[in-house]
């Protein structure tokens, strides 16, 4: 199994690169990511490989940085997801981009991409949203900011459930407020129940927040 290769870059093209190895050729499929990232025809290049084998087929798949590699790896990991579709993947969406729409569970934002359906997009923020922590942290977005991430979506999908049971708006905003103070780690069911018991007491939390003014 081909995992790296180094030679000289003998053509390039947005889908796929002839690298020249001790005279032989090897046809890559590169992400446009890899693309842009290349160097001028005839000069030398290294790239981290994906083989892919099947019956019938080996292809090899090239990606310019360790990261780019270990997502599309995940990416062929989801059901339904094969190597031409992860490609595709890291072709129509930035690798930041990416990785934050996975972590903030935006299937809509992968749905862009075009040859992506809707609900592709969504098995891939279901089974990989845990699984690109280390790579999220390596791209930028931190451990406290993926929680402020969940945090927020946490509140407006606990806001979104209070009013649609008949609550005023500003009043399971005040509910859920109070339900979350002083708790860093929450989840929503918790929360949910928390932000209830508020609503159910309404004269105490009044009297509560005019206390905190």
């Amino acid at each position: 199994m081909i995992a790296h290769i180094t030679g000289i870059l003998f053509s390039k093209t947005p889908q796929s690169v002839i690298i020249d190895t001790a005279g032989v050729g090897y046809q890559i499929f590169i992400p446009l990511s890899t693309f842009y990232q290349l160097p001028d025809e005839m000069e030398k290049v290294s790239l981290h490989v994906y083989t892919h084998v099947r019956e019938d087929v080996l292809q090899l798949f090239g990606f310019q940085t360790e990261i780019e590699k270990k997502l599309f790896l995940l990416l062929i990991s989801v059901s339904g997801i094969g190597p031409k579709v992860a490609l595709n993947i890291l072709s129509g969406i930035e690798l930041g981009d990416l990785l934050s729409a996975i972590v903030r569970a935006d299937s809509e934002r992968i749905a862009a991409v075009p040859g992506v359906g809707r609900k592709t997009s969504q098995r891939i923020t279901l089974e990989l949203n845990e699984k690109v922590s280390d790579l999220s942290e390596g791209m930028g977005v931190r451990p406290t900011e993926k929680a402020e991430i969940r945090h927020k979506e946490d509140f407006d999908d606990a806001l979104s459930a209070l009013i649609n049971l008949g609550y005023p708006s500003r009043s399971a905003k005040k509910a859920i407020e109070h339900a979350l103070r002083g708790e860093s780690e929450i989840n929503l069911e918790t929360l949910l129940k928390e932000a209830l018991r508020n609503l159910a007491g309404g004269n105490r939390l009044q009297e509560k927040d005019e206390k905190d003014r």
